[in-house]
């Protein structure tokens, strides 16, 4: 089955593999079992993908959610503030994890070898056990480009490596957190004709919320770039959701999200409209691919979406769900 997922070629192909999936998960991930016995759903009441339950996302901070007995190869960690209680994502096959963010990256933005990576991920760097860094990390040594590498706080450095491979023409990707990409703009101006700047969210308490249209145009502004792109993803998931533009995200075939109602968590809403966004992703296979998160958004006809915000946590229903 894990073959079959990133070959998925139609929207049937889709459906087909994710209820397989879910059967599979629901008889070897006894978290999700669990979870789908209090709800007193059983596959043989699932037909299609909006009839699966989906798990809320905070079962990532207080249980091991797997759907084997393989040890971990690795555990992602999200970042929280001291005293926090973090979500781990026990993944025990990484290849499934390369597999899904190298295609993904390929089929939005072409092979990796493309470009000079430059990477202002600082909050990431100076903790373990991030995903986002370990998939910047891959790609920057799949560039195979001795300009590629991480940046902390060396801003002046950043600025003057970036204007310089502009300027010579050469394909760059600055990925960053947004109040890192914030720090730079402050501190340097550019126009920038060759550089795809690429948001992937985050303020944590480093700087004053800022609404997507707000950040985007300052960003905008201060790189001189006509689009700011942003990739959607987290801890939880081992896909991606990438945006060129406008806070329009696409996924990959082997992923996929749904808008839920927010006062019924259970109930699914229909293309176009704006709810709590529901994750399929099939990458994860090993864990749980039927994800609700904490993001409000709005889901459009063609698979794309918006992200509008977060829950705040008096605002998540049927919490009582969470704790068996």
């Amino acid at each position: 089955m894990q073959d079959e997922i990133f070959n998925i070629q139609s929207e049937q192909d889709f459906q087909n593999l994710a209820l397989r999936v879910f059967n599979y998960q629901f008889e070897n991930n006894s978290v999700y079992r669990s979870f789908c016995d209090l709800l007193y759903k059983h596959p043989s009441e699932v037909h299609r993908v909006e009839d699966i339950p989906f798990l809320p996302i905070q079962f990532f901070k207080s249980r091991e959610v797997v759907s084997n007995q393989q040890k971990p190869e690795i555990i992602f960690s999200s970042s929280g503030t001291t005293g926090s209680i973090t979500s781990k994502h026990y993944v025990t096959d990484l290849q499934l994890y390369v597999n899904s963010f190298e295609k993904a990256f390929e089929l939005f933005y072409g092979p990796a070898s493309k470009y000079n990576i430059l990477a202002l991920l600082p909050n990431y760097l100076e903790r373990e056990g991030s995903s986002l860094i370990y998939m910047v990390n891959h790609l920057i040594e799949k560039s195979q480009n001795p300009n590629s590498g991480f940046y902390l706080n060396n801003l002046k450095e950043l600025a003057i490596k970036l204007k310089e491979l502009d300027q010579e023409g050469k394909p760059v990707l600055l990925i960053g957190v947004s109040f890192a990409l914030l720090d730079l703009i402050e501190f340097e101006k550019f126009d920038l004709k060759n550089t795809i700047v690429m948001e992937t969210g985050g303020m944590k308490g480093r700087r004053k919320e800022l609404t997507r249209n707000e950040l985007h145009e300052a960003l905008k502004s201060g790189f001189g770039v006509a689009n700011i792109h942003s990739e959607y993803g987290m801890t939880e998931l081992l896909s991606q959701g990438y945006s060129k533009g406008n806070g329009i995200f696409e996924t990959p075939p082997w992923m996929k999200v749904l808008a839920r109602d927010t006062e019924d968590p259970f109930h699914i809403l229909g293309n176009s409209s704006t709810g709590g966004l529901n994750v399929v992703d099939l990458a994860n296979f090993n864990s749980c691919s039927f994800i609700a998160t904490q993001d409000l958004g709005k889901v459009h006809p063609n698979n794309t979406f918006e992200v509008l915000g977060r829950f705040d946590h008096s605002d998540i229903r049927g919490c009582n769900l969470m704790v068996f």
